[in-house]
């Protein structure tokens, strides 16, 4: 059975104990400690009469761990040395990570890309990168936040965000609406890596969405003839892969 809590010795204790474990010095652990090496002692003697065994053997300017004491080193130093890590990244500042998007090459030139400097605009502290790619992705794996990809409109991937059919252009008068056959039953969709993502890939995100919606609607200056002719459905890029148009198989795969 472990040790109760109330039980253990003090981390001061602890401490001083592994300061002069790694030194095998008490003069050098008092000054990594920033103490006087009569109180580094005090703290040996504590713990050896706390735990009710010697620690170390103590001999002429040297000394040299029991037993005892080389197994609670083995321990005790590792326990202390998370303890610092967890320190130095609890206090360290935050530091900025970037929102990393990825799309398919001919979306992220023709579409995101030109977009991006609104992104800036909004969000002047966001460190954006876009990874243009027509491979699928782990994202995961790839510590990628956002994916534009192409899939299926009847199973997209779970937790996707609809975004548009195709890029919505206007055909020339009388001319036919190209690409415009609705069975074709294909779309592109936002989907996010980690669904408690961070703010600032949240607000992506949005934005994306945003953008999508608004480049769906009309111009405000187009007149009512151009405003009731159909819409031609110009792919953004050349097709994707076969097996891009496959559902996806996970959220975090596109």
């Amino acid at each position: 059975m472990a040790t109760p809590l109330v039980r253990l010795a003090p981390l001061d204790l602890i401490r001083g104990f592994v300061a002069v474990g790694r030194r095998m010095s008490v003069t050098l652990a008092a000054e990594d400690l920033c103490l006087t090496q009569s109180a580094v002692s005090r703290q040996i003697h504590s713990l050896e009469n706390a735990l009710g065994v010697s620690l170390f053997h103590r001999g002429y300017r040297s000394i040299s761990f029991t037993p005892a004491g080389e197994r609670l080193f083995r321990t005790a130093d590792g326990v202390v040395r998370q303890l610092q890590e967890a320190f130095e990244t609890i206090a360290r500042p935050p530091e900025r990570q970037p929102v990393t998007i990825t799309a398919s090459i001919g979306v992220a030139t023709s579409w995101l890309l030109p977009r991006l400097s609104d992104l800036q605009h909004r969000y002047p502290a966001l460190d954006v990168r876009v990874a243009p790619s027509d491979k699928l992705l782990d994202l995961r794996t790839e510590a990628i936040d956002l994916a534009v990809r192409y899939a299926s409109s009847s199973n997209p991937a779970p937790g996707a965000t609809y975004l548009f059919d195709e890029a919505i252009v206007m055909p020339p008068a009388g001319a036919p609406a190209a690409g415009s056959d609705p069975a074709s039953g294909g779309a592109y969709w936002l989907v996010q890596a980690d669904a408690s993502a961070r703010q600032d890939v949240r607000d992506v995100a949005q934005w994306i969405v945003e953008q999508a919606h608004m480049a769906a609607q009309p111009a405000p200056d187009a007149s009512l003839a151009a405003r009731s002719t159909p819409v031609a459905r110009a792919p953004l890029a050349s097709p994707p892969p076969a097996r891009a148009h496959a559902p996806a198989a996970a959220a975090t795969s596109a």
